[in-house]
């Protein structure tokens, strides 16, 4: 059985990549709580109208990339491909759209078939953060200022743009998705089939073509700046003064669009040019209609995700591997006594490991291969004293100290 592998398009997560893969999620989960966001674990499959529904069925997810099976039971079940759907689902399953607003956090894996590439995956991990219950431009500007807060806190803010875009009210976009009919339509027949199929059922998908054919007529298409309603105008315009306020820095990028109708006003990326092709790192936006896609009331929400492997492509080093307190009984009688240290040590949320055989010199030469910070020795004559001899391996010294002394000693 030696030559299995994992799928393709997934990995193990050991050593350096796990904690990679930790420090992300749990900076990400402490500076959420800072911003008020409690977490929530929604299932990794949902039934699929939650997907389907939310994500339009011109999209690329719902059309080529979703792993979505029946069950034994004959329902059609989905593995999430995102999880802003399933928290909206939770919020209305849950009767909680009479308790708004809610701040929400969460993290796991989703799943999507798609070509393997640096930073994606088919089995990918992703953060997130939804404001749900509040219309308010604020809003916006402070889940966009919880995102850069966290890309300022894993050191990797200079690697990163935010890209920031406006799609409007409903009016706004109604203008704007007939400019750009008229403007495709003329260009119909040299366009991709696929922006030839988005024409006809969604235009604003055909700027989310990275087909090459496509790409001149993307680039003179018009932007919906020239269609904003005064409010649509005045909203977008609040949201770029509390960044400023915020202090996070952006730049306007027409381009940035959600194509589907429950999205409005604030779109925004966050892009690198540090990761080849895989440019963007955390993406969101206002999507004042999808609560009530899943059956609640209408009820204003703005979010974002950010891809876990991408962001953890970025951190300038791995975090280092705590190191443990190698704990070493010389002798058999000496072992009950260092099993108690040990543990000891441990309740008090100290590392410690123990080498389960060897005399002294081959249990120090492993505590040393595995790098710990520190011996503790246990002898006979030590335990008849009270005492226990502590190898510092970094500085070299060893010193006596009392056994009830340890655990403050490497605290």
């Amino acid at each position: 059985m030696t030559d299995l592998q994992p799928v393709r398009g997934t990995r193990d997560l050991i050593g350096e990549d796990q904690r990679r893969h930790r420090h992300v999620v749990d900076t990400a989960r402490g500076i959420a709580a800072c911003y008020g966001f409690d977490e929530w674990a929604t299932p990794i499959f949902e039934d699929t109208r939650v997907f389907a529904r939310s994500l339009g069925d011109t999209s690329d997810v719902v059309t080529k990339e979703m792993y979505t099976f029946a069950d034994r039971g004959g329902e059609s079940v989905t593995l999430r491909p995102e999880n802003t759907a399933g928290i909206c689902r939770a919020l209305v399953s849950n009767g909680l759209t009479q308790t708004l607003p809610q701040k929400v956090f969460y993290a796991g894996p989703m799943f999507r078939y798609e070509r393997p590439q640096k930073g994606r995956y088919r089995q990918f991990h992703q953060i997130g953060a939804e404001l749900i219950g509040s219309a308010e431009p604020l809003a916006d500007a402070e889940v966009i200022a919880l995102g850069w807060d966290l890309l300022v806190r894993l050191g990797i803010a200079g690697e990163t743009v935010l890209e920031l875009n406006t799609l409007g009210d409903g009016e706004s976009r109604d203008a704007y998705r007939a400019a750009l009919v008229a403007h495709f339509t003329a260009h119909r027949d040299a366009l991709s089939d696929d922006s030839r199929t988005r024409l006809e059922r969604n235009p604003l998908r055909i700027l989310d073509s990275k087909e090459p054919r496509d790409a001149p007529f993307i680039a003179a298409a018009p932007t919906i700046f020239a269609h904003l309603t005064p409010a649509a105008a005045a909203f977008y315009a609040t949201v770029q003064r509390h960044l400023r306020r915020f202090g996070v820095p952006f730049r306007e990028n027409p381009r940035i669009v959600r194509g589907l109708d429950y999205y409005s006003h604030t779109a925004f990326e966050f892009v690198t040019t540090a990761l080849g092709a895989q440019g963007t790192v955390m993406a969101g936006g206002r999507y004042d209609g999808l609560v009530a896609e899943m059956g609640g009331p209408p009820t204003p929400a703005v979010g974002w995700a950010a891809g876990i492997e991408r962001l953890s492509l970025l951190l300038p080093a791995a975090p280092a591997l705590t190191a443990a307190v190698a704990v070493i009984p010389v002798g058999e009688a000496a072992e009950p006594a260092a099993l108690d240290v040990l543990q000891a040590l441990r309740r008090a949320g100290i590392r410690a490991e123990m080498a389960y055989r060897g005399n002294l010199k081959r249990r120090m030469e492993q505590a040393n291969r595995r790098q710990a910070r520190a011996a503790v020795i246990l002898g006979d004559s030590e335990l008849a004293r009270g005492v226990a001899q502590v190898k510092d391996f970094a500085s070299g010294t060893q010193t006596e100290l009392p056994i009830e002394a340890l655990a403050r000693h490497f605290a």
